[in-house]
């Protein structure tokens, strides 16, 4: 006989199967993303002498603050920018070595922090050019000083392009997820 107020179990986040799909499919195209635009500006910022991940990255950090949009559970950001760092690893995309998983894992850990302290989720402009703008500003500090080695000048410029440029992917960020939401996701 089975127990009336036996409820199903779960697991430790309380995360779905759909969520993990989700932080999966963004975490992916936030690696493809970055071979795609990564490029094109380079063609740009390399002239100017001026880190390519720091006005790139902004547009793939909006792909873990989508992330934790619509999934909206804490811990989203960070386990898609692990994945992110997992494919990295396997794949010749934005590849680090080991340096990887701190380049990778800090700026969704920003994130989440970012939405923690702020006590929002993804939920206005605002705060999604918050939590991108810091994402970017973490991994742009994180291959300056340890893959780049940037002196402080042009370390301090590429921060403050960093978190304009991580702005802005916040911005498309909160846009993205106005129209999921319309359509229901």
């Amino acid at each position: 006989m089975k127990p009336k107020n036996q409820s199903p179990p779960q697991n430790i986040w309380n995360t779905t199967t759909v969520d993990l799909v989700t932080m999966a499919l963004l975490a992916g195209l936030g690696l493809a993303t970055k071979s795609i635009i990564r490029p094109v500006v380079g063609v740009i910022t390399a002239s100017l002498y001026i880190p390519t991940g720091a006005v790139a990255g902004g547009l793939y950090m909006m792909w873990p603050v989508m992330a934790y949009g619509l999934v909206r559970k804490p811990g989203a950001a960070s386990l898609t920018a692990f994945t992110q760092a997992v494919i990295s690893l396997l794949f010749p995309v934005g590849n680090f070595g080991i340096l990887s998983f701190i380049i990778y894992l800090c700026p969704g850990v920003a994130i989440d922090l970012f939405f923690l302290l702020s006590r929002h989720k993804a939920c206005c402009v605002g705060c999604c050019f918050g939590a991108s703008s810091v994402a970017n500003f973490v991994g742009t500090a994180l291959v300056g000083t340890l893959v780049l080695m940037l002196p402080l000048v042009p370390l301090i410029f590429s921060l403050v392009l960093a978190a304009i440029s991580g702005g802005l992917g916040g911005v498309i960020a909160n846009t993205l997820l106005v129209e999921c939401k319309k359509l229901g996701l």
